[in-house]
C-alpha cells in the first residue's frame, strides 16, 4: 500500500539496496539491519537506518487510494478496522481512526527503551535524528529513554526481537477482536493490499477472517495474487485497485 505513495520496496536485497546504496557497499540486507542487537552494539548504525526511515515516512503523503478505501468503509454500517504489518503510519495519516488500526509489527512513530528498562512506550513526534546520507549513520545526540537515560529504539517488532514491548499493539488487537464480535456471518469484506508471502502475517489473517466470518476476501497483489477458492484476486497495485473499485461502485 505504501509503495504507491512513493515509499521504497524492501522485498529482496536488490530492492532494498536500490533504495539504500550505502548498505550494498556494506553487504547488509534489510533483515540484518532490522535487528535490535544494533541498538546495543552500534546505535549510530541502528538509528541511521531507522532515523532515515522515520523522516521519510513523516514527509510522505498517502496516495488517493487510502481516501477511497476510507470513504468506502464509512458507508458501511460496521465501518472498518485496519490490520497492517506496515510500520509507516500511512493509514493514520490517510484519515483512518487511530482507534481502529492494529499495527501488528508496531510503529516507527513510537519509541521505548532499548533495554527495555520498563514498560513505557512514548510518541516519537518530538524527536529528530540527523543521518549522514553517504554513510547512513546517525549523529549525536541519539534518542534516549527519558526514564533511564539509555538508548531508545522504535516500537517495532524486529528480526530476532526478544525486547519488543507489545502493549500498544496488544491493546489495539483487543479492540479489533471486540469489533469482530459485532459482525454477522457474511457481512465482512476483507480488502488485502500487497501482503507478502515471505512474512505472511497479513495474508494468513485475511484468510482466517474470511473463513471465520464467511466473508469475501479481495486480494490486491501484483507478485502473489493467488487466493483460496471462491475469493477474488486483483493482480495490480494498490492505488490502481482502489481507483478501479471506486469506478465500479459509482456506476
Amino acid at each position: 500500500m505504501g509503495v504507491d505513495s512513493g515509499l521504497p520496496d524492501f522485498r529482496g536485497p536488490e530492492g532494498f539496496w536500490k533504495a539504500y546504496p550505502p548498505y550494498r557497499k556494506l553487504g547488509l540486507r534489510f533483515e540484518q539491519l532490522a535487528n535490535p542487537v544494533h541498538f546495543v552494539t552500534d546505535p549510530h548504525l541502528a538509528w541511521g537506518f531507522y532515523g532515515h526511515r522515520l523522516e521519510l515516512y513523516r514527509k510522505t503523503n498517502p496516495h488517493r487510494g487510502f481516501a477511497i478505501l476510507r470513504d468506502l468503509a464509512m458507508t458501511k454500517p460496521g465501518g472498518c478496522f485496519v490490520f497492517t504489518s506496515n510500520v509507516d503510519g500511512q493509514f493514520a495519516a490517510g484519515g483512518f481512526a487511530a482507534s481502529h488500526i492494529v499495527e501488528c509489527h508496531g510503529s516507527i512513530h513510537h519509541l521505548h527503551c532499548a533495554e527495555p528498562c520498563d514498560g513505557h512506550i512514548w510518541s516519537a513526534d518530538a524527536m529528530e535524528v540527523k543521518v549522514d546520507p553517504q554513510t547512513m549513520r546517525a549523529s549525536d545526540p541519539l534518542p534516549r529513554c527519558p526514564y533511564c537515560g539509555g538508548i531508545a529504539r522504535p516500537n517495532i517488532l524486529m528480526f530476532g526481537d526478544g525486547g519488543w514491548l507489545s502493549a500498544r499493539t496488544d491493546a489495539a488487537d483487543a479492540d479489533y477482536e471486540e469489533w469482530q464480535s459485532t459482525l454477522r456471518p457474511g457481512q465482512l469484506c476483507v480488502i488485502e493490499c500487497g501482503a507478502g508471502t515471505a512474512i505472511p502475517t497479513v495474508r494468513l489473517e485475511s484468510e482466517r477472517l474470511a473463513r471465520k466470518h464467511r466473508g469475501r476476501l479481495v486480494r490486491v497483489n501484483l507478485r502473489d495474487p493467488d487466493v483460496p477458492a471462491g475469493q477474488l484476486s486483483l493482480p495490480m497495485g494498490a492505488a490502481q485497485a482502489m481507483e478501479r473499485i471506486a469506478a465500479v461502485l459509482v456506476k
